[in-house]
């Protein structure tokens, strides 16, 4: 039997999505005598800004064997247990969207009707008391996730900020640890078979010539395999997601660490901060359609709080995804594969999950076009439902009246968007699929936080009547309020 097993797999790039890919392939393939080599250039840049992260990041920490505390300490790691949202609604307003769960364990969705029942008989029930989460975040405390789901603490999520380039480096000693071998230099020559297009090596500008049988494009934007090479097109988002520019810079680290990232509204886009060990990584992320790159620049330091440490750095983009993912053996990961504007910090999460999905997909030398469509089908839907979410925030952000918020409120939604948004407002019900990433404690924060209100709720509910339902909303706010308090103020690490 002929022996048709992948023998050799290249990485093109670096950075966080070329390192996560080769720590984890090393891992998974580990034994079976395939030969992982990744390519780099030290004169090619990376995005490297400060990265927030969603809990999902877990799953991957765990896969390549990754020790928590060790992982924090080299990568300027801070934990993250949410994103506030301010100034959506308008100037002084602010809402966040805790991880973890609403309500007490075990309760779930039916909790959320339970809530919006007793709103619509006039209960006074502010969101963010009924998560335990969220009230932690606020107060500055931390603690894990209980295993127990009788606990409270069951309820918990959380995820990290870190630094982008200090991950990379981490998951790179792994990486060449568990046998990845890096090259140095620039791709100046891609070799296709003239007949399937298959890409069959890459020669650097140093000469080194890497041949393989899978080709892993983690070269960023530019796509140089899966676009400049086979072309697999792109499919262009910016009508939905306006914004196609951001400023970055880094500033002082806080004496206080916050325990979430924040992104505020501003005039033609939004700013984020993200709270790191060793510094505060701001950005401006902004519509070029609305703001010049001098202005946008000005704002993004006007709004900081306190001066930036490093010159702001400039960075485009193309909101949207390929249409193929994966074409022929080349499979995209990373910014290579699309680029969604880092608002719910899913670019991390993307990463991993085309990971994860060729591990399950993984195929022989001769590149299975089953594989590929599937791949390309659950991948594609998986940027289709982040995108939703997204515009969910800009379609529905109320109370702003510059052009660029204006015209976000006044355009038309994908359909998809629309259902979930009208199911929830007729009957508070969120219409998700299995494999939707963002969960119903998700989608209820954001909805809930753009000023959405259900008129309805499920009729299940009614088997308790209104005044028990407000006792037990009463008594889970006090039972969230007495866990909050016990949990320990988060201390900054030692240096």
């Amino acid at each position: 039997m002929t022996d048709n097993r992948i023998r050799q797999i290249v990485i093109l790039g670096g950075g966080t999505a070329g390192w996560m890919t080769a720590a984890a392939l090393a891992r998974g393939l580990h034994g079976t005598g395939t030969a992982i080599r990744l390519v780099e250039s030290e004169e090619i840049g990376t995005i490297g800004v400060g990265e927030a992260t969603i809990p999902t990041i877990h799953w991957f920490n765990q896969i390549v064997g990754l020790d928590e505390a060790q992982f924090m300490a080299e990568t300027g790691a801070t934990y993250k247990l949410g994103v506030e949202f301010v100034g959506w609604n308008g100037e002084g307003s602010r809402y966040l969207h805790p991880f973890g769960t609403f309500g007490p364990p075990g309760d779930g969705v039916m909790f959320l009707h339970r809530l919006i029942r007793a709103r619509l008989a006039g209960f006074e029930a502010p969101t963010e008391e009924y998560s335990l989460t969220a009230q932690l975040a606020r107060q500055g405390r931390f603690a894990q996730p209980s295993a127990d789901r009788r606990s409270l603490l069951s309820t918990l999520g959380y995820a990290f900020h870190f630094d982008a380039s200090l991950y990379a480096r981490y998951l790179r000693k792994l990486a060449e640890a568990g046998g990845v071998q890096r090259f140095e230099g620039k791709v100046s020559r891609i070799d296709q078979h003239p007949e399937t297009g298959f890409v069959r090596s890459l020669t650097t500008d140093r000469g080194d010539v890497l041949e393989g049988d899978l080709f892993i494009d983690c070269s960023g934007m530019r796509g140089l395999l899966i676009e400049q090479t086979l072309g697999a097109g792109y499919e262009d988002w910016s009508h939905w997601l306006p914004c196609d520019r951001a400023w970055a810079a880094p500033s002082a680290p806080e004496q206080h660490i916050t325990p979430y990232t924040r992104a505020t509204a501003a005039e033609a886009g939004w700013r984020w901060r993200i709270p790191l060990q060793h510094r505060t990584g701001n950005g401006y992320v902004y519509s070029s359609r609305y703001q010049d790159d001098d202005a946008a620049r000005a704002s993004l330091i006007a709004g900081m709080d306190s001066p930036p440490i490093a010159d702001p750095r400039l960075i485009r983009f193309l909101p949207g995804r390929r249409r193929k993912s994966w074409d022929r053996n080349v499979v995209a990961i990373g910014l290579s594969s699309g680029f969604l504007e880092p608002l719910e910090s899913t670019s991390i999460h993307l990463i991993q999950s085309g990971i994860a999905k060729l591990l399950a997909l993984f195929p022989r030398r001769d590149g299975s076009p089953l594989a590929a469509d599937q791949f390309n089908r659950i991948y594609a839907q998986e940027m289709d439902d982040v995108r939703d979410f997204l515009i969910l925030h800009y379609a529905m952000t109320q109370g702003r009246t510059e052009p660029l918020w204006q015209a976000c409120q006044a355009m038309d939604i994908p359909e998809t968007l629309a259902r979930k948004i009208g199911h929830f407002r007729a009957s508070a019900r969120l219409v998700l699929s299995t494999d939707e990433l963002f969960r119903d404690a998700s989608w209820f924060a954001v909805m809930d936080g753009q000023g959405i209100r259900p008129t309805d709720y499920n009729p299940a509910i009614e088997s308790h009547s209104i005044e028990d339902i407000m006792a037990h909303l009463q008594s889970v706010r006090t039972a969230i309020q007495t866990s909050a308090a016990a949990i320990p103020a988060l201390q900054r690490p030692a240096s």
